[in-house]
């Protein structure tokens, strides 16, 4: 029998279970208090240097550009312990969890820059299955569990946790029922155990979560292999030429180009017209037509892609046809943009700044970002380039985001304008920890109705402090700011 080495599956295998292991009740320790903040820096940092420690253990160099990815994935999860924002958290962790399923395959082997977005979502996809069977694929078909039985008592200590295993959910699922049937065996049963049973098995529970995650991640990257993505070619009588091409995009350009003229017409023709012609104020006519035009933005994306994934030939005059009509169509797609920014301005302007339109507006400038990328290499012929651009932009745009800080610009705006319109004191004092300090020295500029709905509202929920674990800038700047502020508050204010 040939002698195992590190590289072998069955050498690897239980290397990783045990760094799973290891990372699941790490996990459960760094995320018990259940707040996001330098717990999952922690955890994720974690991952990447047990992933380090066995690709060398292995003998599997990480060469692929995959690993380069990796760093932004750091960064945003720092950047969970740099915001307080719930909505920002969320974006931060969902592009932590994006890069490295896309990094997962491209590791060891294989290139990140030049993808279509068809191969980003394969990669994305694969990632999600390894990490749901890499556990079962290590423990029941890689892990040679008779060689490890041998070691330790010629496999009784296997059989006996094997039994165990079996044994105990029987125990709890029965115990649970009849305790629920019998509150005297209840209370019996409570005496006799002397921890609490349904937390024990909580914890089991996220301990098993982090685990399956952790061991999912590192199957994907050092034992399952990437599958490319299956050829799939358009069938032939489904084809596009450049009678069909010129057809479906000229018919999409002629109908941007008459909402276009419209557009110009209303939206920048002032108030007054808007208001006659349509019936509606001009912040209510801003305000309806803004999500319909991102959703028309977003749709024209894969309406270009799909027409050059459908082209028949790379003929000159199929290629020029494709090329001025999506020309056209993205340059009309431009001016709905811009209208439709200009919409959520003059609604701002009549509202006010709220996380959702500032949210919304963000996506509408990354959406005119990859639109301009669409152009430059759709219609170069380099469509294969587009996806990694896209995530590109959309990597630099979350750290914009983390970097602009939304709640703090929500307020500015909002303070901004408060001498000729109204302010929401209640609104402003509802966001996250990170507006706080420009709340704080916003207060002088406040009504003082407004100054006391403010201060009164962030002193009630000035944030605990932090523990090591759940440790987050915008919580610790938050409390600085709220030090002292009852005493600096107008003598006025009603005291809660």
């Amino acid at each position: 029998m040939d002698k195992q080495t590190p590289d072998t599956p069955n050498a690897l295998a239980p290397a990783i279970l045990l760094a799973a292991a290891g990372l699941g009740v790490l996990g459960e320790i760094l995320f018990l208090p259940g707040i996001l903040g330098a717990n999952l820096f922690l955890w994720t940092a974690s991952v990447v240097a047990a992933l380090l420690a066995l690709s060398r253990f292995s003998g599997k160099p990480l060469r692929g550009e995959g690993r380069w990815v990796i760093a932004p994935a750091l960064l945003f999860a720092a950047c969970v312990a740099w915001r307080s924002s719930p909505f920002l958290q969320a974006i931060d962790t969902a592009a932590v969890l994006g890069l490295l399923a896309v990094a997962a395959f491209r590791m060891r082997s294989g290139v990140v820059r030049v993808g279509a977005v068809s191969e980003y979502l394969w990669l994305a996809a694969l990632a999600l299955i390894s990490g749901v069977i890499g556990v079962a694929d290590l423990a029941f078909r890689r892990m040679n569990w008779g060689i490890l039985g041998s070691k330790f008592g010629g496999g009784r200590l296997l059989l006996a946790a094997r039994a165990v295993a079996l044994a105990l959910p029987l125990v709890v699922v029965f115990g649970l029922l009849l305790a629920s049937a019998d509150a005297i065996f209840a209370d019996s049963l409570g005496s006799a155990v002397y921890f609490d049973l349904s937390g024990g098995v909580l914890h089991v529970v996220r301990v098993a979560w982090w685990t399956w995650v952790a061991a999912g991640f590192l199957y994907s990257v050092l034992v399952q292999e990437p599958k490319p993505l299956p050829e799939v070619a358009p069938p032939q009588g489904v084809r596009l030429g450049p009678i069909e091409v010129a057809t479906v995009l000229g018919a999409v350009d002629l109908l941007f180009l008459a909402f276009v003229v419209f557009q110009i017409r209303y939206l920048f023709g002032g108030a007054g017209h808007v208001e006659v012609t349509a019936g509606l104020t001009y912040a209510e006519y801003a305000r309806e037509g803004f999500f319909e035009l991102v959703a028309v933005a977003a749709l024209v994306i894969p309406l270009l892609l799909g027409v050059h994934w459908l082209l028949r030939d790379s003929s000159p005059v199929l290629r020029t046809a494709f090329r001025l009509a999506s020309a056209a169509l993205l340059a009309l797609l431009f001016v709905i943009i811009a209208s439709a920014l200009q919409r959520m301005r003059v609604y701002v302007d009549e509202f006010g700044l709220t996380q959702l339109r500032f949210y919304s507006t963000a996506f509408m400038f990354w959406l005119a970002a990859v639109c301009l990328l669409l152009g430059i290499t759709l219609l170069r012929e380099r469509r294969r380039q587009f996806g990694f651009a896209a995530l590109a932009a959309g990597t630099v745009g979350v750290f914009a985001l983390n970097a602009i800080n939304p709640d703090a610009f929500i307020v500015r705006t909002n303070v901004d304008r408060a001498a000729s319109r109204n302010f929401d004191a209640a609104y402003a004092a509802s966001l996250s920890p990170d507006a706080t300090p420009t709340l704080v020295a916003a207060l002088p500029r406040l009504a003082e109705a407004d100054a006391c709905v403010v201060g009164n509202a962030l002193l009630d929920s000035a944030p605990d402090d932090d523990g090591w674990r759940t440790w987050n800038l915008g919580r610790q700047e938050a409390r600085e700011a709220t030090a002292g502020l009852g005493s600096r508050l107008p003598h006025g204010c009603p005291r809660p």
